[in-house]
């Protein structure tokens, strides 16, 4: 299929969040810790501090804790509108430091939970007693449990030895966590109880993040599945290594997607059906068809190059802000790492950038590994993008360049490649390393910070 077919844009694209709700959500996450911090007040904490430091502030720290593991699954809730209006990698810098905030603040709590009732001599028979003769403790021992276990695997050199459909499935086990803890924060808790303004706090916050679980983890997927059965109309080989898959489905001009996002897929195709991927679009969507790229990386993606015609496929999503939403017009400027080319080309599509006015700056180890060569050409003749390839291993220092070319700082080289840059909105995907080195350099060499859009190739 030529880049001919591919570039028509999808009839209904959703609109783009407001700027001031990220501003919005920003506060309404530190006001929620002002609130909790004001209910301990108004219970006795602060009188409490001076008959029973430990046992006080332990109090306060279970709260903390709560309130922002709370926050961490209205973080992890995919809600549509909290994605577009922060992005992936500002939602997955939050999530990260919110889950290990809350973890230590929940390992704070126990530990002076504990002395509070006892003394620092007796600590190990105070928290038995507490769990075995307390109510709900043992299902908050638990919960507890399952939490450790999912912030161990969430550290990055955890990270790196797991598969990623492991990492995913035992990351979802922090909703069992928060679920068990529940019973131990209201038949113990009287602070989550202690009044009137503390019972309807709580209450609302828990039915807010359940509801946005429920909602948009489960109910939207499950409604555009069933909307638009998608299927798999055919597989080509793109390069050693990768296969592009084309899917087709019903009223596919009603999915709110655009170019640059991405959609968690699972296909229906036997064993291990259940374990889902992170995949962007490699086309710009239309109403016929959807195009994915996938690359052998071991971690089951290698499957994707022997699915049959006809296999049924289910999504979450889409997902991610790499996309032309804040786009007025004017040079654009686009960095790509390996796998990461694919929601660039897709943006490719559907940017109405003039003749002469997009770069796209390749990063590949050879060329051998050069995808799409075909549609690049074609974007380069017909829409006059400048396609400028960076081959060879990388540098052995931070840089977004490859070794040969480590001896040049990494803006200037970047300024002589895309003299716009300055004036570009600018578009970057790859790894994560990569990516952050790509984005300094864009700043580096003038481009405002808001101009700059990143989609880290990570999890």
């Amino acid at each position: 299929m030529s880049a001919t077919t591919l570039s028509p844009p999808i009839a209904r694209l959703p609109r783009a969040a407001p700027r001031w709700w990220a501003d919005l959500g920003g506060l309404a996450a530190g006001t929620s810790l002002l609130i909790v911090t004001a209910l301990w007040v108004s219970d006795g904490g602060v009188q409490a501090l001076s008959t029973g430091f430990p046992l006080a502030s332990g109090q306060l720290t279970g709260l903390w804790s709560a309130d922002l593991l709370l926050l961490q699954v209205l973080l992890m809730a995919r809600i549509p509108i909290v994605e577009r209006a922060f992005g992936q990698d500002r939602l997955a810098r939050w999530h990260r430091w919110v889950g290990f905030s809350s973890f230590w603040l929940m390992v704070a709590h126990i530990v002076l939970i504990t002395i509070g009732y006892g003394s620092l001599a007796r600590f190990v028979p105070t928290l038995w007693d507490l769990t075995a003769n307390y109510p709900g403790m043992l299902l908050a021992v638990a919960g507890s449990a399952l939490l450790v276990l999912v912030v161990a695997t969430s550290l990055r050199a955890a990270r790196r030895k797991l598969r990623y459909e492991s990492w995913h499935l035992l990351h979802l086990y922090a909703y069992l966590g928060v679920g068990l803890a529940l019973p131990h924060q209201l038949w113990t808790g009287q602070d989550f109880l202690g009044s009137v303004a503390a019972t309807v706090y709580w209450w609302t916050l828990w039915a807010v993040s359940a509801g946005a679980i429920l909602a948009y983890r489960i109910g939207l997927p499950a409604w555009r599945n069933w909307r638009h059965r998608l299927v798999v109309s055919h597989v080509a080989p793109e390069g050693p290594g990768l296969t592009s898959v084309y899917l087709s489905g019903r009223a596919l001009e009603r999915l709110p997607v655009r170019a640059g996002q991405f959609f968690q897929w699972r296909f229906l195709d036997g064993p291990g059906w259940s374990r889902s991927h992170p995949y962007s679009l490699s086309a710009t969507p239309h109403g016929g068809l959807l195009r994915i790229t996938v690359k052998d990386l071991g971690d089951g993606s290698a499957r994707v190059a022997g699915l049959r015609p006809g296999t049924r496929v289910l999504v979450e999503g889409p997902y991610g802000k790499l996309t032309s939403e804040t786009y007025a017009g004017g040079p654009v400027t686009m960095l790509a790492c390996g796998i990461g080319v694919t929601p660039l080309l897709s943006l490719l599509g559907e940017l109405p950038y003039g003749p002469g006015q997009a770069t796209l700056i390749y990063r590949a180890r050879s060329e051998a590994e050069i995808a799409f060569r075909h549609e690049l050409e074609w974007f380069a003749a017909r829409r006059g993008v400048r396609v400028v390839y960076l081959l060879g291993r990388r540098a052995q220092r931070e840089s977004w360049l490859p070794a040969r070319y480590a001896d040049h700082a990494d803006a200037a080289a970047l300024t002589e490649i895309a003299p716009q840059v300055a004036r570009s909105d600018v578009y970057i995907c790859g790894p994560e390393e990569w990516a952050e080195a790509a984005r300094a350099a864009a700043r580096q060499a003038g481009a405002p910070a808001a101009r700059v859009h990143t989609e880290l190739f990570s999890w």
